[in-house]
């Protein structure tokens, strides 16, 4: 199965952003009923209700940028994963570099929600990555590390899509080196065996066109932001998707 999933951040406001997603329902008809393709697109929580009734009928899952560590209580301002799944949300992205940084959130914290997604009968986009280029193992050292932090020593069979976004290639003018990227995903693909058997690994960090060709087989998918808010973009991923596939 190839992943290409886009995150919208916080980039458009409400019409654009309806718009855009009724552009990835189309996108989505295009694609053969045969296709070993999974569509994603992560929205903003006003616009999750509008945006379930877009992709009504189209093979794309809706996703959610966060979600509360727990389901009820009193914590004032965060979003239920049970209400997310209640309105239709079937991925949710977990442990984002910015969610990490900019809002402070720890591994316990990670770990909270990636279980609040699974609970919820959510896959988790579990982003990972190191902070600086480094050793291809090392940097897939460090994102395993991540990973066995979120779902235990034990480890999940449940479904999982493990983002590796690179800290210092995130709104980089390009994506980090193809061949940097395969090493660090073929070694994190290893050790994720007995971890997590059942994970998919993807690709994010300033992804866009064009590359997914180059990185197949060593991911599954890919993981796109602004370079893929275009919907003619986005179009060109699919298309892509389908080209390498066996």
């Amino acid at each position: 199965m190839t992943i290409v999933a886009v995150s919208l951040k916080m980039y458009f406001e409400r019409a654009r952003t309806l718009r855009y997603c009724e552009e990835v329902a189309r996108i989505a008809a295009s694609v053969p009923a045969t296709a070993e393709l999974q569509m994603a697109v992560y929205t903003d929580f006003l616009t999750v209700p509008a945006v379930a009734q877009r992709l009504a009928g189209a093979s794309v899952l809706l996703g959610a940028q966060d979600l509360a560590p727990e389901d009820r209580g009193a914590l004032t301002g965060e979003v239920s994963g049970a209400d997310l799944a209640d309105l239709g949300v079937r991925t949710v992205e977990v442990g984002h570099y910015e969610r990490r940084t900019v809002f402070g959130e720890d591994e316990q914290m990670v770990a909270a929600k990636t279980r609040a997604a699974l609970r919820n009968g959510m896959v988790p986009m579990l982003c990972v990555g190191e902070p600086e280029q480094t050793d291809p193992a090392k940097a897939a050292e460090a994102c395993l590390a991540h990973v066995r932090s979120a779902v235990g020593q034990a480890g999940t069979d449940a479904p999982l899509w493990v983002g590796y976004e690179p800290y210092w290639a995130i709104g980089a003018p390009q994506p980090a080196p193809v061949g940097y990227v395969q090493e660090v995903c073929q070694a994190l693909r290893a050790g994720l065996t007995e971890l997590a058997p059942t994970a998919s690994v993807v690709y994010g960090g300033s992804a866009g066109p064009g590359l997914l060709t180059e990185l197949v087989p060593a991911v599954d998918g890919v993981f796109l932001g602004r370079f893929a808010h275009d919907p003619a973009a986005l179009e060109q991923v699919v298309a892509e998707a389908l080209a390498v596939q066996p």
